[in-house]
């Protein structure tokens, strides 16, 4: 299975070329948030899917048809990323509003995973889906804004050669390493989602580090709220008043997430942890405002692996690991519902 309507996984490079070139049409553009939230609604969740695909979990089915299309072993794991990361895409598109692609697993392999992250990325936007690239870039100047533009397609998919609505990114230079992605986001109706406070365990040796009264994620919180208030949405929908900058704050620090909520008030949140690392659905709700907006709840492993644990490994094993997804996507949204407020349609 390939996602570009059966081209040859050997000249899928070919519009990817063609895409990095691409000009945006301003006219067409929309702003992030009017899209995450028009794909909230129309869900009524704000679960998240990530993709992180790992070679020695996948499917045996589909190792099998990759080896049958390819010959080394980076062909054979870009291509067995690419089906099952296209096909947990369909499974779960009716369902979510957004997947998160993880850079790293596609990187690794060379070119060939590149393509590959190239084809999961255009394939999610032609299901409909928002997609966050999660690729933590961070530089400063000429540097900055050549990764902005090689991954924030923001509205429209041909802007950028991985087509991606929104992209995580590092803080750690400084503001000016922040600016060129944002400059590129407002140009292209896309989003950004800042290192904030992460779900890792050892996330407080340097995000705790106080300077003068404020710890150092504190304060990366208050220049993100300041660039996402710059960025305001000028939509009369409800809950549309966010910027296009975003956060990234763990679901394993829930008291934390409290607190930047109300320091961040204009930004989307995507908050990882939730499921495999141990932040359960009560641990989230306090980054949400009452009307349910914004933010993102981000499983990867528990969902793309379901097929692998139990109950679904007794239910459905790993011939029928879709249906493994599906149940677990929708055991994910009916956990979620009980304590995160559902936005209005």
């Amino acid at each position: 299975m390939h996602c570009d309507d059966g081209l040859e996984f050997e000249v899928k490079l070919l519009p990817l070329a063609h895409a990095m070139r691409a000009r945006h049409n301003p006219a067409t553009m929309t702003h992030y948030i009017q899209r995450l939230h028009a794909a909230i609604r129309r869900t009524q969740t704000s679960a998240l899917v990530g993709l992180d695909p790992r070679f020695d979990q996948l499917p045996p089915a589909v190792v099998a048809a990759a080896k049958q299309r390819a010959t080394t072993d980076r062909e054979i794991q870009a291509t067995a990323f690419e089906e099952f990361c296209c096909r947990i895409i369909d499974v779960v598109a009716p369902l979510v509003p957004a997947v998160k692609p993880q850079a790293a697993f596609f990187e690794e392999l060379g070119p060939e995973g590149c393509v590959a992250l190239g084809n999961v990325i255009r394939h999610a936007r032609k299901a409909g889906l928002i997609v966050i690239c999660d690729a933590k870039r961070g530089d400063i100047g000429s540097t900055a804004e050549a990764y902005a533009r090689g991954y924030l397609a923001g509205s429209d998919p041909n802007a950028a050669a991985w087509a991606a609505d929104a992209l995580t990114i590092n803080p750690y230079l400084g503001r000016d390493t922040l600016e060129p992605f944002v400059k590129v986001a407002v140009e292209r109706g896309a989003g950004l989602y800042v290192l904030v406070r992460t779900s890792n365990p050892g996330a407080g040796t340097f995000q705790d580090r106080v300077t003068d009264g404020t710890s150092l994620y504190r304060r990366v919180a208050q220049i993100v709220e300041e660039l996402s208030l710059a960025t305001l949405c000028q939509s009369n929908q409800t809950g549309d008043d966010f910027g296009c900058v975003g956060a990234v704050v763990g679901a394993t620090y829930p008291q934390e997430l409290v607190e930047l909520r109300a320091v961040m008030p204009h930004v989307p949140l995507l908050i990882p942890g939730y499921g495999a690392q141990g932040g359960a659905a009560a641990d989230v709700a306090g980054g949400f405002r009452a009307d349910g907006f914004s933010a993102l709840i981000n499983s990867s492993r528990a969902i793309n692996f379901a097929h692998t644990r139990e109950p679904f490994l007794s239910r459905f094993g790993a011939d029928r690991w879709e249906e493994a997804v599906d149940a677990a996507t929708r055991e994910m949204i009916v956990e979620l519902g009980k304590y995160v407020p559902v936005p209005k349609l």
